[in-house]
């Protein structure tokens, strides 16, 4: 069945990369609602659903925007929401950016454990993949293949010491995600950070929020939550860029060096070619609308491509 939250919970902190101070409460919505972002402005509530239709174009995060204004750095709320297999909610928000907290989504898991979860009355609706589809190059690339579970298998190469090849199998479930995945942080390399700076990127960024890696070792003195943080991250931000299909799918991933500009285009890609995939259980004509491609028209404008070797 579709879930959602049994009540409000809030949280403050700062914007990774605007460093500025913003406050989200997330909040039960109903059946078909889907994620859904609000800020009150001068007494009217502007709206901005979870979507691909809705992505701008943002280095280094996920940001979406509709209805006169945008949100920035989505991915670990939304990944939380998903990963918890949240189908509907409201995020309220008073800023432009979601607080980056830890730089993980462990304190969003917390809040969905302490507002609650509860089953609606209408089962869920999941796309599965019956036709394998790949974006991206020889480097780097995503692909996803038929398969009879959600399974990710992520593998990055970083030319350190402390990361190097690492590769993570993810079978999605909530368990997984709240003991494997939620508490995987952010990652930078220190000599990357002024030239984040200078492009206005960052400016909250800290040692509590993001893991930096020196040259040949770590800056943050309590050291790594798990060997291949890193690639857990990864895995992590994938989730929250797939909670933009607007349904949860059935399919193997596949993604090897690659980051929200590919993890977003694999997204446009699958509602671009529908006979790659069916709706089980479509019990909605919101669904049914999806099916028929009624949303496929519009295209989506893609964020700025990154390096493979960029910060997550």
């Amino acid at each position: 069945m579709q879930r959602t939250l049994r009540q409000n919970i809030s949280l403050e902190g700062i914007g990774l990369h605007s460093g500025k101070p913003s406050k989200v409460t997330l909040a039960p919505a109903p059946v078909d609602s889907g994620i859904v972002f609000r800020r009150k402005t001068n007494g009217h509530i502007e709206t901005c659903q979870a979507s691909i239709r809705n992505l701008r174009p943002m280095e280094l995060c996920t940001t979406i925007g509709s209805n006169g204004f945008q949100i920035q750095t989505t991915e670990h709320v939304l990944s939380a929401l998903w990963g918890m297999h949240i189908n509907n909610a409201y995020i309220d928000i008073d800023s432009e950016e979601v607080p980056a907290m830890d730089g993980s989504a462990a304190p969003f898991v917390e809040m969905i454990h302490a507002a609650g979860m509860v089953s609606q009355e209408r089962p869920r609706t999941f796309l599965k993949i019956v036709k394998p589809l790949h974006v991206g190059d020889h480097r780097r690339g995503v692909s996803i293949l038929p398969s009879t579970t959600s399974k990710i298998t992520y593998s990055i190469d970083y030319d350190h010491t402390l990361i190097q090849q690492q590769t993570y199998e993810y079978e999605w479930s909530p368990k997984a995600f709240q003991d494997k995945i939620a508490e995987a942080r952010t990652f930078a390399f220190s000599h990357e950070v002024e030239a984040l700076w200078a492009r206005g990127l960052g400016q909250g960024g800290s040692l509590d929020n993001t893991i930096v890696f020196s040259e040949s070792g770590l800056l943050n003195d309590q050291g790594l939550r798990f060997p291949d943080e890193c690639v857990r991250h990864k895995v992590l931000d994938l989730i929250g860029d797939l909670a933009l299909l607007g349904v949860p799918v059935i399919g193997h991933v596949f993604a090897d060096r690659s980051g929200h500009f590919l993890h977003n285009q694999l997204v446009q890609m699958i509602l671009d070619n529908p006979d790659t995939w069916i709706l089980v259980g479509a019990q909605h004509t919101k669904w049914a609308a999806l099916s028929n491609g009624s949303l496929h028209g519009k295209k989506t404008p893609h964020p700025v491509a990154l390096s493979a070797n960029s910060a997550a």
